[in-house]
């Protein structure tokens, strides 16, 4: 174990995922570990799963984007395995279209999750961050923060994100707290098997026609993001803060 057992993290969309993963990495990490997503039975797998290696969890359903719900969540983490002094904001969604199919509630919708969840919950850990005088927080952009055809909404939420990084690391810093930002390329996930889904192709050809165009040869997996999550969450990363890392098997503008 890296970390203090005693340590609370947070980790956002851990239904399924990248959010699963590094739930999963941060608990053998010795974290006491918060779940949260709008899969409730996700969740509470999730969580019981750790807690049958050993380990400390709980799992909490909640909409990222309604302030009551996240403050209920948060307190629960806090009151069940104490003060969470890590944050993986990682819930998100997609409403791919271009622009002239898009309608208001897909701009509103992804716009929402990302960011106002990303929002929401910060500001109810952060208290407990600042208290504690230590704090980590991951946020997940992409590579579509870099433009993306069919993906104005995303690619805007996930841009968003970097600048909402680099703005808590500015004001968070004073307070032992480092603020991070993940944006994975290609992931091999329930999300982009649905992309493949909706364009007519096998999820394996997808993967193989995305991984043709990587430097490394492949396309990622939510262990990938998990790997870099426990680095940037860990007492080694104390001076990494306001960073932006891309994970996509070659470099990135």
């Amino acid at each position: 174990m890296t970390d203090s057992p005693s340590r609370v993290a947070v980790v956002t969309g851990a239904g399924r995922g990248i959010g699963a993963a590094v739930a999963a990495r941060l608990a053998d990490d010795g974290f006491a570990v918060g779940l949260l997503d709008l899969d409730e039975a996700g969740v509470k797998q999730g969580a019981e799963a750790i807690v049958a290696k050993g380990g400390k969890a709980v799992g909490v359903a909640l909409d990222v984007v309604d302030a009551e719900q996240v403050e209920a969540a948060v307190t629960r983490v806090a009151d069940e395995l104490g003060p969470p002094v890590v944050l993986v904001n990682n819930a998100g969604i997609t409403r791919d279209n271009l622009i002239f199919k898009m309608t208001e509630q897909d701009w509103d919708s992804v716009l929402g999750v990302h960011l106002k969840g990303s929002f929401l919950m910060t500001r109810a850990v952060q208290k407990y961050m600042t208290q504690e005088k230590y704090g980590r927080i991951v946020n997940l952009s992409s590579t579509s923060a870099l433009g993306n055809r069919g993906q104005v909404n995303y690619s805007a939420a996930k841009a968003g994100m970097q600048g909402f990084t680099k703005t808590l690391a500015i004001e968070l810093g004073k307070f032992n707290v480092t603020a991070n930002a993940i944006a994975p390329g290609f992931i091999a996930t329930d999300m982009t098997a649905a992309t493949a889904e909706r364009i007519g192709m096998s999820f394996e050809d997808f993967k193989a026609a995305a991984a043709s165009q990587i430097p490394v040869q492949r396309v990622g997996t939510p262990d990938d993001i998990a790997h870099l999550t426990s680095y940037l969450v860990s007492e080694g990363a104390g001076f990494v803060s306001g960073q932006v890392v891309y994970v996509a098997g070659g470099p990135k503008d």
